[in-house]
């Protein structure tokens, strides 16, 4: 029993190793394109490219994504992420994340007329977990940013399979708010490593103890 606990720990404990190298890799790449230029947004562009896109912005047609309080000059809000699409010459529309903007915005919205020069980072599509609220299609209030869906809801079918979360700073007394920086995954994983490997230690310790102590005998005049 304690040899198959050992090499499950020490399983974990190394997988743990191996997600943590992935995860600094991945936060280098993304320290990366955050400091570099944008680059044209292509037609297969990678997952958080920066990229820089020009188009006109259809403010008729906006959903909105997720559910966040904020903190706004009048105190904290309940909010969400206005989705445009973005209409391009010669490539189907874009879902454009312009950033977060309160339920009751207390100013105007951006609403740029003609067309613009959009700088943000790719964000792939993410599909719905168990525990995700249901996406309120009626009223174009999504949970999952999954530009299929959002996009048959604002009757454009045929969008990019990808979304673009703008960045930038918000624009003076007007929403929406955008992203400053490319998102930043948490990496526990070091402390996950310590976890596994220290349970490994401790078992090794218990079980030499037990073994140095030996088995106890029973007296058999008790028998």
């Amino acid at each position: 029993m304690t040899i198959a606990m050992m090499i499950v720990l020490i399983g974990l404990g190394t997988w743990q190793v191996q997600r943590l190298q992935w995860k600094e890799s991945v936060l280098a790449q993304l320290a990366k394109a955050e400091t570099s230029p944008p680059v044209p947004l292509g037609n297969d562009p990678s997952p958080f490219a920066k990229v820089e896109v020009r188009g006109r912005l259809r403010g008729d047609l906006t959903a909105l994504y997720g559910a966040e309080v904020r903190e706004t000059p009048s105190g904290p809000k309940m909010g969400a992420h206005l989705i445009e699409p973005l209409e391009r010459d010669g490539a189907p529309p874009l879902l454009v994340d312009r950033g977060w903007v309160p339920l009751a915005p207390p100013s105007a919205l951006d609403m740029p007329d003609g067309p613009v020069t959009i700088t943000g980072f790719v964000h792939p599509p993410d599909s719905p977990g168990w525990f995700s609220a249901t996406d309120n299609t009626a009223e174009r209030h999504f949970y999952t940013l999954d530009p299929r869906v959002i996009g048959a809801a604002l009757r454009l079918p045929d969008v990019s399979p990808f979304v673009l979360v703008v960045l930038g700073p918000r624009p003076a007394g007007l929403w929406p708010e955008p992203a400053l920086h490319l998102p930043r995954p948490s990496n526990n994983h070091l402390s996950y490593v310590v976890t596994w490997y220290g349970l490994a230690a401790a078992l090794a310790v218990i079980f030499t103890m037990y073994a140095r102590k030996g088995p106890k005998h029973g007296n058999p005049d008790s028998l």
